[in-house]
């Protein structure tokens, strides 16, 4: 429970600098409306797009599973945004409370083996993925997505750990991001031929042990501005 306790702490965090405090109420600071299952259904688009589905291109591709992974750390960002704005909302809970409800939910447990992906047939996993984007059209209640996010992680080879892991490294991610203009428009996301998102993962990969703050001092030393 610690680390999705840690995780919520942190998106908390993000989302009170990002959109300023109160957004909870369905406004940032700038008066922008906020759409927390607009966020994750698109970001789940874009997972989708990670697989070769398109009958008419690239016909021999594989699945890019680093960047589902990615895509997937993505969604639990905003998955987590919409479950923090129903407890602070509706539920008036704390943080420890949910991240106790989460751990209870169902596919919880399937996060705390070592999981690894299947990679037999990714039709069926796209087929998980549309029926998570289904439950948002139908407006389920947050624990069904809590649970069906579980399973989407569950098949690009995340447990706890890896999750936890990788959330932490973009979630400092997005905060350099916010800090070096993202919202302007000058930031800068290619990084001598190479995404932000492939030398964050670089980063963490040569630093297992790396804190958040490293992570952050990390980033900027390899920023091209």
């Amino acid at each position: 429970m610690h680390k999705i306790e840690t995780m919520l702490t942190l998106q908390q965090q993000l989302n009170d600098s990002t959109n300023g405090t109160g957004w909870e109420q369905g406004y940032t600071k700038n008066n922008k409306i906020i759409d927390w299952r607009r966020c994750i259904y698109l970001e789940a688009a874009e997972l989708i797009e990670s697989y070769p589905w398109k009958h008419w291109k690239n016909i021999d591709a594989h699945p890019d599973y680093e960047n589902i992974r990615i895509e997937a750390v993505d969604i639990w960002h905003f998955v987590m945004s919409e479950a923090l704005r129903i407890y602070t909302i509706e539920t008036k809970g704390s943080i420890k409370t949910l991240a106790n409800a989460i751990t209870e939910e169902k596919g919880y447990e399937t996060l705390l083996s070592s999981t690894t992906p299947s990679y037999t047939d990714h039709y069926q996993e796209i087929a998980v993925v549309e029926d998570f984007i289904r439950s948002l059209f139908c407006n389920e209640p947050i624990e069904v997505l809590v649970s069906k996010f579980f399973t989407v992680a569950s098949l690009a080879g995340l447990n706890l750990d890896t999750l936890y892991a990788l959330y932490i490294g973009k979630n400092m991610l997005n905060r350099f991001r916010q800090d070096h203009g993202y919202k302007e428009g000058s930031y800068i996301k290619i990084w001598e031929n190479r995404e932000d998102n492939v030398v964050m993962q670089e980063i963490l990969e040569g630093n297992q042990n790396i804190t958040p703050e490293m992570l952050y001092q990390k980033l900027e030393e390899a920023y091209p501005a």
